[in-house]
């Protein structure tokens, strides 16, 4: 650990990379909600302003997700119709280097 980093941000990335990569959705929503928990403490430590309130953000974001809903959806009807003529979009999870190989 290096000082003046925030430790609690590294450990909140890798919370949401075991919810990304969970095989059940038992284990997907307690990693959301340690990364939830984990984003609230470095929220803590931060000064007020845009780093705080982005860590709060992402806070709310994981709790979200882990009552299964999407976070970036803005009305309550999912969309059913694929859009037509628009690049198709890969997932929005970071690829395992490890298993580039």
């Amino acid at each position: 650990m290096s000082f003046g980093r925030n430790p609690h941000v590294t450990k909140a990335e890798t919370a949401e990379q075991k919810a990304a990569d969970a095989s059940d959705e038992g284990t997907r929503r307690r990693a959301h909600l340690d990364a939830a928990h984990l984003w609230e403490r470095a929220a803590e430590r931060e000064k007020p302003g845009k780093q705080r309130d982005a860590h709060l953000a992402r806070a709310e974001r994981n709790r979200v997700q882990a009552d299964g809903q999407d976070p970036d959806a803005e009305d309550e009807t999912p969309a059913t119709l694929p859009r037509v003529g628009g690049p198709v979009e890969a997932t929005s999870a970071p690829r395992d280097p490890k298993r580039f190989n």
